[in-house]
């Protein structure tokens, strides 16, 4: 898939400015983490972390009890068994983890006039603030593959210092082989403009554990709509190239085709490993897309 400029009299090498953006992210990093808190707080309200009180619905394990526990909470079936007493633990006190993987590559640094910011930089700020958000409701989360899962109140700030260090990172269109739990959350941002086979692949493999998932596909508002005349030149940003088009306005009818069967299949990606698919783009506020994301894993943990 490919960005898409107006054609200029002075010719530049593709992907440049996109990739330069990336790689001066750090500079950046302080205010998105400020957007982040500042959406982060609009959701606070409508969280619901581990602590709610109430019994949970699903049998997880058996835990040791621990000293100043209810007595209430004895399995005495299970520990008339062994010398030590046991707690049934519910599945929604469990050690369930949050992990999201914010794509860093390229094609995120594209923003057209249109957009309120570049992809990287909404990808960052919803990542960061639903860090925020989920930790402040009692949730432990990470970076899927890049750092361990925690609840620190400093979440946002370790969460930008591991994804400044990562330069690994920029060059990753997918998430690294990672290995989250049975009942994990994951959370993937990208504009997932890569091959659905390889999309696939990675979603199936991290579902293939247990893992329930979701997709936060960042789009800039051209990238949907195509919305050109005349003459143009398309420049994909990972490879570099680029393809003169003649006529973009009757070329923009196949192309809006294939953006649209392009949705559709990260839509049946989604469904077929029970995951979700949220579309957002540049144009619309973050919080829209934080909340509904906040509200799914809230859904998918019982806990809404």
């Amino acid at each position: 898939m490919a960005a898409v400029r107006a054609h200029d009299a002075i010719p530049r090498a593709p992907g440049r400015r996109e990739s330069e953006g990336a790689v001066a992210l750090a500079s950046r990093m302080p205010r998105l983490v400020l957007e982040a808190r500042r959406v982060s707080s609009m959701l606070a309200h409508g969280l619901h972390g581990r602590r709610r009180a109430g019994p949970g619905e699903s049998f997880w394990q058996f835990r040791p009890f621990v000293n100043g526990e209810a007595a209430a909470r004895i399995d005495w079936r299970r520990s008339a068994r062994d010398d030590r007493l046991y707690v049934r633990e519910r599945e929604w006190e469990a050690a369930h983890n949050i992990w999201i993987w914010i794509d860093r590559s390229a094609s995120m640094g594209f923003a057209s006039d249109l957009a309120q910011a570049a992809k990287v930089e909404r990808a960052l700020v919803l990542g960061l603030a639903l860090a925020d958000a989920f930790v402040d409701g009692g949730e432990r989360v990470g970076l899927l593959g890049l750092t361990r899962a925690t609840a620190s109140r400093k979440i946002v700030e370790a969460m930008a210092q591991a994804l400044v260090a990562d330069a690994a990172g920029l060059t990753q269109d997918l998430p690294r082989r990672a290995a989250p739990a049975r009942f994990d959350e994951v959370i993937l941002i990208s504009d997932f403009l890569t091959p659905l086979e390889r999309v696939a692949s990675a979603v199936q493999e991290i579902a293939g554990r247990g893992s329930r998932g979701h997709l936060v596909a960042v789009a800039d508002p051209i990238e949907e709509t195509f919305p050109f005349s005349g003459q143009a030149v398309l420049h994909d940003l990972e490879s570099g190239l680029s393809l003169d088009v003649g006529d973009a306005g009757a070329w923009g009818d196949a192309y809006r085709t294939r953006i649209q069967a392009h949705r559709a299949g990260l839509s049946e990606i989604a469904r077929g490993v029970g995951w979700t698919l949220t579309l957002h783009r540049t144009d619309r506020p973050a919080s829209e897309a934080a909340l509904r994301l906040a509200t799914l894993v809230a859904a998918a943990r019982g806990t809404g």
